[in-house]
Formats: structure tokens, sequence, C-alpha cells
């Protein structure tokens, strides 16, 4: 690991400053709020900034603030503070147990909102040094080798899972996203801001080396708003989703209507699945027709050699999501 100097950031726009200024000297820098992530990655060797930004001393990032609009929350709150915020958890359950899900409460407790949300790919080929596509090399060793736990929607030609387990829930619940960078500041939908590798191999977001993701705006839900997370773990602690999903029903006592289903461990991004979705509108739930929206949300799968096993999987967490939903008092 090589020496690198830290910079405690005041604001957003020094922050972005700082890593401006750095670049033109030549530097390469990373942004850090928890860094879980970031630490990791530096060990792997990933990444090897010369300048650390560090963002934890920005004020009022850590913050949950409600208005008439929804709500607004900071990427600097931990994932245990927004696990448990009483208002996330009444308004916006599918965030706040997708939260609750992840790592182990030592994780929680320091990894931030924006970090989950950004954090990289954990794909064994590309955090051991191998020259992978998504390292800048010419091919995904995946493909052909240790598969289990890739991607079996929207592959290729990496075929990586996006490891975030908030990011589903923030696409399912329509969240806008608000980056700060050099030309100040910007929104776009939370579907918007995941690229797939075959767009951006360098990246799995729309972000620039000197944008910073600052928070989240989530708008009011209807009435009849009813979400959760579903998440499937190859052991109980400290491991991503080998499959999840996002679901958010707006229900009108028993009938449907709206719905979003949003697939994490699955795909390279936070994977949305509208075709099964509509089934739903207008619809009273049953088990049959749960089953249905299971099977449609996987209708395009295209199973690597060794990870067909994800595919009766999530098509069983998405029923078992939307039944939970549908009965829900």
């Amino acid at each position: 690991m090589k020496t690198f100097a830290n910079a405690n950031a005041r604001d957003m726009q020094h922050a972005v400053a700082l890593a401006e200024e750095a670049h033109r000297d030549g530097r390469e820098t990373s942004f850090a709020g928890g860094g879980s992530d970031l630490l990791a990655q530096v060990k792997d060797g990933v990444v090897a900034p010369d300048l650390l930004v560090n963002l934890k001393a920005v004020p009022a990032l850590d913050q949950v603030v409600s208005s008439a609009g929804g709500v607004a929350v900071g990427g600097l709150i931990t994932l245990d503070a927004l696990g448990r915020h009483p208002e996330i958890r009444s308004r916006f359950t599918v965030l706040a147990e997708a939260a609750g899900t992840v790592a182990t409460p030592q994780i929680r407790n320091l990894g931030t909102l924006a970090g989950n949300v950004c954090q990289r790919p954990w794909c064994w080929y590309y955090r051991n040094g191998f020259q992978c596509y998504k390292a800048g090399g010419s091919q995904c060793f995946s493909r052909a080798g240790e598969n289990q736990l890739h991607a079996i929607l929207g592959g290729g030609p990496s075929y990586i899972v996006h490891p975030s387990d908030t990011a589903p829930a923030l696409v399912a619940l329509d969240a806008t996203f608000r980056i700060v960078g050099p030309e100040g500041e910007r929104t776009l939908p939370a579907v918007d801001f995941f690229v797939l590798p075959r767009q951006n191999p360098a990246r799995e977001n729309v972000l620039g080396n000197e944008e910073v993701l600052a928070g989240v705006e989530l708008p009011a839900p209807p009435a009849g708003l009813r979400s959760t997370y579903v998440k499937i773990m190859d052991r109980e602690v400290w491991t991503h989703a080998v499959v999840s999903a996002a679901v958010a029903l707006d229900m009108n006592q028993d009938e449907c209507r709206a719905a979003r289903i949003v697939l994490g461990g699955v795909a390279p991004v936070p994977w949305r699945v509208p075709e099964a979705e509509q089934l739903l509108v207008g619809q009273r739930i049953t088990p049959v027709l749960a089953r249905q929206v299971g099977e449609a949300a996987l209708a395009q799968a295209q199973p690597l050699s060794k990870n067909a096993y994800k595919v009766p999987l999530t098509t069983e967490v998405v029923e078992r999501a939307v039944l939970a939903l549908a009965t829900q008092a």
C-alpha cells in the first residue's frame, strides 16, 4: 500500500475543489465517507490514491430532513442510522430493511448510504489482480470460469453483479440522486445513475472523477404504499446478496394500483422488471398471480455455466415478497 495524503473537506464544494487541484497536479484522488469499501479496494490494489478527500467533517450530510414533497437523506448517514430511523422504517420500509441487511453491525455503524450505493464490484477476478474487462482488459474471466455469483441478467461483456443492497430499494422508491461536481449540483433519477459495463467498463455509475453523491431525495409515498426487501445470502453475515428483490406496491385494499420490482445480485445494475410489474397493475394478488410475476421477472435470464440456480431462487424471492405485501395488514 503506497503512502497517501489526507485532506478534510469543509463542504462538498471544497471537496470537489480539492479533487480538482490534485488532478491538475497529476495525483489520483478518492473520496471517503465511511471508507470501508475504499479501504478494501486499497488493500486489494484496485485503487491507489495519492490524496484521500475525507467527507466526514462536512456538516449535515448525515441527516434525514422531511418536507411536504418527501424526505431528503444525506449521503453520509450510516446504514445503521438509516435502518433505525423511525420515518424511514414507517414510510420507506424497503430502504430501512435493505440498510439493515448490509454486512455486520460493525460495518453498518461505519458504512454510509452513499458508500453502499457507490461501492465497486466484489468479483473475485476483479479484486484479485486479474486483467479483466473491468480492470482495463479485454475479457471477463467469469464467463468461462468461476461464475457462481455472477450475472444472469444484463451481463456482457462483463458479468459482475452490483453489490449494493440499498440501490435496488432506492430505485424501487423512485428516488432522486443529488450529485455535486465541478459544474455545481445536478440531480437525476436513481434508475439513471447506474450504467452497464457495455456503456462504461471503468465505472458502475455516471459519477465523474470529481463528482460526489451528496444525498438522495425520496418522493412522498402514496397512502397505500407497501414495500419490502428480501435478500438471500450464502451465510448469515458479512456477505452480499446472492439474490435479492426490492418490491414496492401501491395497494388499494387488496388491489394493486402500481408496482415496482427491482432485483439485486443478478445483474451489473439494480435490475427493474417492468414486464413483471405490469402483471400486477389493476389486479387482486393471488398466489397464482404472484408466481406468474416471479416467473416473468426472470423470463429474460441467461445464466452462465454455474449460476442457473439463481433463476428459480430469484423467482421464489419475488413471489414471496409480492405475497407478503399483498397480505400485509
